[in-house]
Parts: C-alpha cells; structure tokens; sequence
C-alpha cells in the first residue's frame, strides 16, 4: 500500500521512549496524503482522543469514515461506535450494526461481541436473540466480553 514506509516510520517513532509526536505526526501525515488508510486511521484517534492536536470529533469522524469505507478493521469499529453513541455525527443505530458487522468481518474481535450485544437487543437490526446467542457465543471463545 502506498505510504506503508512511511507509515511504519511513524509507528517505529512513536514507540520510543523519547517519541517525537510532531515528526510521527509529519510522517502519518506524508503518508495520509498517499492515501495510506492507516496512517488516516491512526490520524483520526488522534483527532478522537486530542492526542498530540486539539480534539475536533468532527475531523476524527471524517478521517475514520475514510479508513473504514477502505477496510481498516479498527476503524470500522470506531466508526460504529461513532454512530452509536452520536460523535461527530447524528445518532444512526443501523450505520453502527452495518460498521460492527464490517469490521468483525475483517477479523476485529471486540466487534464480534458488539454484533451480538446489537442483535440481543435489537439496536440497528431487528432483535434475534438466536444470532444474538451465536454472536455473543463466538465473543466468548475469544475471550471477549462487554
């Protein structure tokens, strides 16, 4: 993927001890201008959380947007939650169970567990405690819980 060079120089940055967070922040955004969708991910935590820039739930929310719509797994359980709990955006339960179904199909874990937790209760999708069951059955496997 364009940009993974750069993208790996910012992790690499980011995880000494003496982290420079304005030159990670150069390098993920080099790479977020080659379209690199991690680097556009991790720009939007950023942005989510205030880390390192003010926090602007709005530029977080368009930035997420961006790398779930391109299959970044943590993203589309960001953006799920986004759209569940209305951050940077208007309240949309069906948005949030179509982004939580997304992103445990891409293999992220904890949304295997959002899934089910939304069919238990019928948020987004009609209440059907069967799938619910299996949902919640397969977090467990995994360890996973609320």
């Amino acid at each position: 993927m364009k940009g993974d060079r750069l993208y790996g120089l910012a992790l690499k940055e980011a995880s000494t001890d003496s982290a420079e967070l304005s030159r990670v922040f150069a390098l993920l955004e080099k790479a977020k201008k080659m379209k690199n969708y991690k680097a556009i991910y991790a720009l939007g935590t950023w942005y989510l959380f205030g880390k390192y820039v003010e926090k602007d739930i709005n530029k977080a929310f368009e930035l997420l947007l961006s790398a779930s719509e391109n299959n970044i797994p943590e993203a589309c359980y960001d953006i799920a939650k986004c759209y569940e709990e209305g951050i940077g955006t208007k309240k949309d339960p069906n948005n949030a169970f179509f982004y939580y179904m997304k992103a445990a199909l891409l293999g992220d874990r904890q949304s295997i567990y959002e899934v089910g937790r939304l069919y238990y209760y019928g948020i987004g999708i009609k209440k059907n405690i069967e799938l619910a069951n299996l949902w919640l059955d397969m977090a467990d496997f995994y360890g996973i819980q609320d």
